[in-house]
């Protein structure tokens, strides 16, 4: 179990966070100056705060000094020593550890006698987290390190980073500001804004209520269900059962009976009173509404029991109010394939 509380007064922004984590990877989600990184700071040890715990397990780390938490630190820029080769920064600061074993499941055994000036940017930050993780943390942190990377090397990394969460046993507190990314990542996702928790859980949980869209963006609004992959067909779909029925989407890189995490945008779920017959769209499963938020805009999100599993939908109060949504509504939520991208796919991994 990860536990952090930290209170601290800047001029003109009070810093108020406390939430409890499972093992596996907590995200920390809010927008610009919601206090995320004056958390992970304060976790690091780099900021004093005015008050500050910092638990894993039943180890307190707030009250030991910095190299004395064995926190490994990683940054949006991988902070590579330029002058020594992959290798040599991956040796220094080793508390021990299998090098071969990090080596291998970060993919960087054909890179150890380059220098950081020759590797792409996914690269260095797979070594960043290598060194990182030779260093024997307690607790790993991963502070935004996608976002200086384009969308290739993001794709190219985000395997190595589900490795990680899955295989290593440390618990990772992982900042961004992608909704993608900590849908695809995270165990748990604590939601900031202005210094305050606003919602703190399951990620499938928190990526799914109404309440909590405001703080992820409106844009970037979606749910997690979860999925096993049934059948490829030749035509290029997959088949996939989750507790709703059958989800038609394009080509899964995933075996037959793997599960995966699949986000749903809120943005293209159509709803419908009755089942809709003579579509394109191959996804059209029965729905409950269970709840509904209106935006600051025309737009309100609708939160919807789909079998066991609970998604959004984002329609226009015009709409909500002409198809007399009201908690309770009974209809059809319909999904055309092609909008769920390959991004919002992923492996699942094991419940902690």
């Amino acid at each position: 179990m990860l536990e952090v509380r930290v209170k601290h007064d800047f001029p003109g922004f009070a810093l108020d966070v406390a939430f409890e984590a499972p093992m596996g990877v907590t995200a920390l989600f809010g927008r610009s100056g919601a206090g995320k990184t004056s958390v992970v700071r304060t976790v690091a040890g780099v900021l004093k705060a005015d008050e500050a715990l910092v638990r894993v397990g039943d180890l307190r780390l707030d009250g030991l000094s910095v190299p004395a938490r064995r926190i490994g630190y990683v940054f949006q820029e991988p902070r590579l020593f330029p002058h020594m080769s992959v290798r040599a920064n991956l040796a220094y600061g080793m508390r021990g550890g299998d090098m071969d074993a990090v080596v291998k499941m970060l993919g960087i055994a054909a890179l150890l006698d380059r220098r950081p000036g020759a590797l792409s940017g996914g690269e260095a930050q797979r070594v960043a987290i290598g060194r990182a993780l030779l260093s024997q943390p307690r607790l790993l942190l991963l502070d935004e390190p996608l976002a200086a990377l384009d969308e290739a090397r993001k794709a190219e990394i985000l395997p190595y980073i589900e490795r990680l969460r899955d295989e290593v046993g440390v618990p990772i507190l992982y900042v961004s500001h992608s909704v993608a990314e900590i849908a695809r990542l995270a165990t748990t996702v604590v939601a900031l804004e202005a210094g305050r928790v606003v919602r703190v859980g399951a990620a499938a949980d928190v990526l799914s209520d109404p309440d909590v869209v405001p703080v992820l963006g409106v844009r970037e609004a979606g749910a997690l269900v979860t999925a096993r992959i049934e059948a490829h067909h030749e035509d290029g779909l997959t088949a996939l059962t989750w507790s709703a029925g059958t989800l038609l989407l394009p080509h899964v890189a995933r075996p037959v009976g793997a599960e995966v995490r699949v986000r749903i945008e809120a943005q293209d779920v159509m709803l419908a009173a009755t089942r809709p017959e003579g579509i394109s769209a191959l996804n059209v499963v029965p729905v409950t509404l269970t709840a509904l938020r209106d935006g600051e805009g025309p737009g309100t999100i609708v939160q919807l029991r789909a079998g066991d599993d609970l998604i959004l939908a984002r329609v226009t109060r015009r709409s909500a109010t002409a198809m007399g949504l009201v908690e309770g509504w009974q209809g059809y939520a319909v999904v055309k394939s092609v909008a769920v991208a390959a991004g919002n796919v992923a492996a699942s991994f094991p419940v902690l």
